[in-house]
């Protein structure tokens, strides 16, 4: 049998413990600052799940617009996968998600993508009925639009903290900018056409299935 050494069998952390790393500790030896990404990747799901809430209020109100509402849709499921592909990643790197959902929310990286003419989500509602009623298709897409570009600065900042060094997450990231750069193509033509009259094609083609995630949701991976 060869007693040669292994190189890589042993390292810094001992056999059995379980308090560190190996892949927290090879990131941290090529430069990456593990707790500052974990705290931006936190603040990340946390507009990718707000983004989820609001972009379903804001699908309601693009009535007589079903091609607009099926768009919003897939942008809507697809930023939900966007927070369940990077949640576990979170916990890989030994940090956690909030305990409660308003620190989670007043976190996100992110701003709020409210309804207009909700009073920035502060319109007092003395009923269940109290529907915004003079709201714009173009001024939902607007909103959209606005959300996605601060989505892609987003991601685009973690994909160049961790390039070349961090290969996990940078594949996350990558993914979900991906999805993030043909959302903004799509609310461009969308928003170009019902507000300007310019057409500015994004080259959309329908999603297979709604909120498909070409990208974020990979066959080989449990995704819902």
């Amino acid at each position: 049998m060869s007693t040669v050494p292994k190189p890589h069998a042993v390292g810094k952390i001992k056999a059995g413990d379980v308090t560190q790393r190996v892949g927290v500790e090879a990131m941290e030896a090529r430069g990456v600052n593990v707790g500052e990404l974990v705290e931006k990747l936190i603040d990340a799901a946390g507009a990718e799940f707000t983004t989820y809430y609001y972009y379903t209020i804001r699908r309601m109100y693009l009535a007589g617009h079903e091609d607009y509402k099926e768009i919003c849709e897939d942008a809507r499921l697809e930023d939900r996968a966007h927070f369940e592909l990077i949640t576990p990643r979170i916990y890989e790197l030994g940090g956690t998600l909030p305990y409660d959902i308003r620190s989670f929310a007043d976190r996100a990286g992110c701003p709020d993508a409210y309804l207009p003419g909700s009073q920035n989500g502060r319109r007092p509602m003395s009923n269940p009925f109290d529907l915004v009623t003079n709201v714009t298709a173009a001024q939902v897409l607007e909103v959209l639009l606005e959300a996605e570009r601060c989505a892609i600065r987003t991601w685009s900042e973690i994909c160049d903290l961790t390039v070349a060094k961090d290969p996990r997450t940078y594949d996350l990231a990558a993914r979900i900018l991906n999805e993030e750069i043909e959302h903004e193509a799509w609310f461009i033509e969308l928003l170009s056409k019902e507000r300007d009259g310019v057409s500015r094609p994004s080259g959309h083609f329908r999603r297979g299935t709604p909120g498909e995630g070409p990208y974020s949701k990979n066959a080989g991976f449990y995704n819902p």
